[in-house]
């Protein structure tokens, strides 16, 4: 993760001195205001997923077969919490140690069915869908 945001800063930084050298203070400005763009764009939708999920109960999903079946290794907290359109329960790591960095939330639908999702600094790693059982 460090070492993306540091190749991150490092393309724009180069960036901004390419246009420095090759067209000036206008240049620059023009990359500045394109950064600008970039990081508004990303608060947007920040906000836009967090609105949505304000108008929900936490830990609510409509289908909790349905969010499994779309879940995929690496999607971001975000990316999940845009897809439920809730936040989930968080629910509390077994015991501290070596799994630092890792949270572990809950969706449930209406039928009790729930997924409970890993996450390893903001990303997927691992999940479970666990139904109700059925009486008979």
């Amino acid at each position: 993760m460090k070492t993306k945001i540091w190749i991150s800063a490092l393309l724009i930084l180069t960036a901004t001195g390419v246009a420095w050298r090759l067209w000036g203070g206008v240049a620059v400005a023009t990359v500045a205001g394109a950064l600008l763009m970039w990081l508004l764009l990303h608060y947007t939708r920040l906000m836009k997923v967090m609105q949505r999920a304000a108008h929900h109960p936490v830990g609510s999903v409509d289908s909790a077969v349905m969010l499994h079946a779309k879940l995929s290794k690496g999607m971001s907290l975000l990316h999940v919490t845009a897809l439920t359109r809730s936040l989930g329960r968080s629910l509390e790591p077994q015991a501290p140690g070596p799994r630092s960095g890792s949270e572990t939330f809950v969706w449930t639908d209406a039928s009790e069915a729930s997924v409970r999702i890993e996450f390893r600094h903001g990303k997927a790693q691992s999940w479970e869908l666990t139904r109700p059982q059925s009486g008979s």
